[in-house]
């Protein structure tokens, strides 16, 4: 069995508007939901072989407190481009080419794109991922490259307003 773990990056600060969009950091709300959403991760999910993520500040930040909660160092988090403002089609390219010695992987990225995969794999309608949520889909796939043709199904989605007021 696969698992992937979608994670839209923690919320993202608008307040200098000089910068780019790939250069935003998390703001205030972002630096508290970020090691939240981490740690219930990891109290949940037992084992967890790679990280990949958008190289995008905002999304490469978050990611950096996931890998912390897994004791994996922030340098062997692979940044993957393909990620960055990727429709549904172009993620599970990044997911699909993965080694097949990984069982369990992070993917951290954006909207709109993992809102629509979301909901590519649940009959569930999700409006919105909402800024650090959560959604974890498996496969009955031994391999990544069949990932999504084999008993795929969205079985866990989290977000901070169900913890935060």
């Amino acid at each position: 069995m696969k698992k992937a773990i979608f994670i839209r990056h923690a919320k993202s600060s608008w307040a200098d508007p000089s910068l780019r969009d790939f250069d935003r950091p998390l703001n205030k709300r972002g630096f508290r939901d970020a090691p939240f959403m981490a740690k219930l991760l990891r109290a949940k999910l037992e084992h967890l072989d790679l990280i990949v993520s958008s190289p995008a500040n905002r999304a490469f930040t978050t990611a950096t407190y996931f890998a912390k909660a897994f004791d994996i160092e922030a340098v062997d988090i692979v940044q993957d481009k393909r990620l960055y403002h990727a429709y549904p089609s172009e993620v599970l390219r990044v997911v699909k080419t993965q080694s097949d010695e990984v069982s369990n992987i992070l993917v951290f990225g954006h909207n709109p794109g993992f809102t629509d995969l979301a909901n590519h794999f649940t009959d569930d309608y999700i409006d919105n991922v909402p800024t650090c949520g959560i959604f974890v889909v498996q496969s009955d796939s031994n391999t990544w490259s069949n990932f999504d043709d084999q008993g795929v199904r969205l079985t866990e989605y989290y977000y901070p307003k169900q913890y935060f007021e």
